[in-house]
């Protein structure tokens, strides 16, 4: 059977079956695609089919990106990944680490060991959470009336550290403030950088922070699922006039725009006449950059928003410069070595640079490695190794 033939197959008896309301998924080779396909519908209750350039909120995919114009910055000598970041970002060098909350329900902190550096921030060792998988960051949050990040506002960013920078692994705010040191040190506001440097030589037209009118005709619409597995369209969206465009989950974009950027990984930093990355940048990116620390089960504290997610449970992951890499080939395929993150709405990306393979997949659906929409994502991975 053809992969055209058997993903067609899988994402049509998915949106059928009612496991998700629509589906975009693409794939490459280092030659070009070999596989293109959307199904369903963009907003449930709604006439509008689920295209290739649906427009959709691909929220964590956006830290790969961000990740590559900081090390454009560091390629330019404008940005280090080892001085302290403090030097960028002042404000980083007054966080403390959280030892805990006094009786009074007070944080209390003390000055960590070592300073945060743009390697910490890029590789999630830096110390900070997400109040989605951390209880101390919601009370945190709570008590000092913190907003979550998705609000946007610069003091959702004032969070203590949970540990010591370089000392473990946590999924956090991290990225928006890679964010913070890419305009800093630019002059630019984070989306007008990754306009004129990424998206431009790349031809991701319709990939931005700002959801323009054209983007808009083209948007789906988010769903949650409930208890009894029933999804249902939400009003979520990420907003449009921010205080900071959030470096560590903003965009909204396309699955053809963004597998130009995982081509352009695949392709060692090129995009067609252009060098976007150097070819030595891309490889530093995709090794492992922070030891033998590993990347664990993210465990949810907020079920409507994640489950307990981890891809390849039991297998040893780490972290590149703004990506994970499984440690040992998984169970679809995908080659040891690959790098691969995902979107908090059930969005999913995969760089196999060993195979010379990627891929992107979209769904709007709460929460985070959905019960139907990650196991249909692998399996359509699975469906393109098996081709």
């Amino acid at each position: 059977m053809s992969l055209k033939s058997k993903a067609d197959a899988l994402l049509q008896a998915a949106t059928d079956a009612g496991d998700v309301p629509g589906v975009a998924a693409i794939a490459t080779d280092r030659n070009g695609t070999i596989y293109e396909g959307a199904f369903g519908v963009r907003t449930l209750g709604e006439p509008a089919e689920m295209t290739l350039d649906t427009v959709v909120w691909i929220a964590s995919m956006t830290k790969a990106v961000t990740g590559a114009a900081a090390m454009q910055l560091v390629e330019q000598g404008k940005l280090s990944l080892d001085d302290p970041a403090s030097e960028i970002i002042p404000a980083l060098g007054k966080v403390g680490v959280l030892e805990g909350f006094g009786e009074d329900g007070q944080p209390r902190t003390r000055s960590p060991k070592r300073p945060i550096t743009l390697r910490h921030l890029l590789t999630h060792t830096a110390g900070f959470g997400y109040e989605f998988w951390n209880n101390d960051v919601l009370r945190y949050q709570q008590g000092q009336e913190v907003p979550s990040v998705t609000s946007c506002q610069d003091n959702a960013l004032q969070l203590p550290l949970l540990f010591d920078p370089g000392e473990r692994w946590e999924y956090g705010i991290n990225i928006d403030w890679a964010g913070k040191m890419v305009e800093a040190v630019s002059g630019k506001k984070l989306g007008a950088y990754l306009a004129g440097n990424i998206f431009e030589p790349l031809g991701m037209h319709d990939t931005a922070f700002k959801i323009s009118p054209a983007m808009r005709q083209k948007l789906a619409k988010i769903h949650q699922r409930g208890d009894d597995g029933s999804l249902v369209p939400v009003d979520l969206e990420i907003p449009q006039e921010p205080e900071f465009e959030m470096g560590g989950g903003g965009l909204y974009g396309t699955v053809g725009d963004y597998l130009k950027f995982v081509r352009l990984i695949l392709d060692k930093g090129r995009a067609g006449s252009e060098q976007v990355l150097k070819p030595e940048t891309v490889e530093l990116m995709s090794q492992n950059a922070m030891g033998a620390t590993p990347v664990t089960m993210l465990k949810t504290i907020m079920p409507p928003i994640s489950t307990d997610a981890e891809f390849f449970p039991g297998m040893s992951k780490s972290w590149g410069l703004s990506f994970m890499i499984n440690n040992e080939e998984a169970p679809t395929g995908r080659s040891a070595g690959s790098l691969a993150w995902a979107g908090l709405a059930n969005t999913y990306y995969w760089i196999d640079q060993k195979r010379g393979l990627g891929g992107v997949y979209a769904t709007q659906i709460l929460p985070f490695a959905d019960v139907k929409s990650l196991p249909l994502f692998l399996e359509f991975e699975k469906a393109v190794y098996q081709n």
